[in-house]
């Protein structure tokens, strides 16, 4: 893998394409689990690891299956990753899993997973595939937790409540309250919480896009206006 390869695979899928902020997929679990950080960390990981076994074992397998059965069987690859996914997260976080409830077998719907499936695994090798589908989930998983931090940070003035339920007993002292305990803005809380959330954060990505553009654009502007103009007279023997 080449070096600009690999840059070009990290940039679109933690920022330039990023599945949630960019191209709108898996909004659903996105809106719906995302009230704490807990929640999207645990949604996110499921996601990513998801999407990075399925990535792999559709470029092992590109070359050996047929056009006709080819989205069936991408299908499949990514619900057995998630029925695997589900019985560790059944094993060893068993309450976080009761809790994200019917979100954690949905993980099968996801478009994003499949979208990468079909338009990236499937056409290249086995390392930039795994690549795609680490870049891709961890784009998401960032937007979830910071999703679920502002969420749980305006709407109960906590964070990283409950974060024992994914990393033991040792994470129950991780509790913040910046706002004391008595804080509670229910809208955050609620489903409309999460749709003003996902906008400002989609018009923040926005609005860094055009600063970044414009400041490019007046790069060039400069190194055209500063050229010279050198013109040759003369015969040159």
């Amino acid at each position: 893998m080449s070096q600009s390869t690999i840059k070009e695979i990290t940039a679109n899928g933690v920022w330039r394409n990023n599945p949630a902020l960019v191209q709108l997929l898996g909004l659903c679990p996105l809106l719906a689990v995302t009230s704490t950080v807990a929640n999207a960390l645990g949604l996110g990981l499921a996601t990513l690891l998801v999407l990075v076994g399925s990535n792999t074992i559709v470029s092992l397998i590109r070359n050996h299956v047929s056009d006709a059965v080819r989205l069936p069987v991408f299908v499949m690859i990514i619900a057995s990753f998630v029925t695997c996914t589900e019985m560790l997260m059944k094993a060893y976080t068993y309450e976080l899993y009761q809790i994200l409830g019917i979100f954690v077998p949905l993980i099968v719907t996801n478009c994003a997973i499949l979208g990468r499936a079909e338009a990236f695994a499937s056409k290249n090798p086995v390392g930039l595939a795994a690549l795609d589908g680490l870049m891709m989930g961890l784009g998401f998983l960032l937007v979830l937790v910071v999703l679920g931090a502002t969420r749980e940070l305006l709407g109960q003035g906590t964070l990283f409540i409950d974060m024992n339920l994914l990393f033991g007993p040792a994470a129950s002292n991780w509790l913040i309250q910046p706002f004391g305990e008595n804080y509670s803005f229910l809208v955050f809380v609620l489903p409309p919480g999460a749709f003003l959330v996902t906008g400002l954060l989609i018009a923040l990505k926005n609005m860094i896009d055009d600063i970044a553009r414009h400041r490019a654009d007046a790069g060039r502007e400069k190194s055209v206006k500063g050229a010279k103009r050198v013109r040759t007279t003369g015969h040159i023997s």
